[in-house]
């Protein structure tokens, strides 16, 4: 049980990896956008970066996929696409389970997913916050 939870940790830090690695790559489009401080011009900015999130978030599902795959916690690519997406979401449609051995892991995938759902969150509403409030501050001016 320990070596999977170290496991399951060590997915964890990968995840965490992609996400951050991920997020400063979305940091830099934001520095570059062209008339950053309209309304217009920033909902295709926004919908760039919830597609790359959500590319983000699949990255993550891929790896723990791939973990279940190939330790023979689930039996082809597909399921264990589908339930890492459904764990990872915290959707848990139940159809699906882990052996006993491996449950423990799919708690972790749960909170992972949660943690790392959140932080795609925090930082759009960051990007939205800061975006509309140079508007405001050029209205102003």
């Amino acid at each position: 049980m320990i070596i999977r939870l170290i496991l399951a940790c060590s997915v964890m830090a990968v995840c965490v990896t992609i996400h951050a690695l991920g997020l400063a790559v979305a940091l830099r489009w934001l520095h570059q956008a062209p008339g950053a401080n309209r309304v217009l011009p920033n909902l295709a900015l926004f919908i760039r970066v919830a597609v790359w999130i959500v590319i983000l978030h699949l990255l993550e599902i891929l790896a723990w996929a791939l973990v279940y795959l190939w330790n023979d916690a689930l039996p082809d690519m597909a399921t264990a696409l589908y339930f890492s997406a459904v764990t990872y979401t915290t959707t848990g449609y139940g159809d699906v389970v882990l052996p006993p051995g491996w449950r423990l892991d799919g708690g972790v995938e749960a909170l992972t997913g949660i943690i790392m759902c959140g932080w795609s969150t925090g930082f759009f509403v960051a990007v939205v916050n800061r975006l509309y409030q140079q508007t405001e501050d050029e209205a102003q001016r």
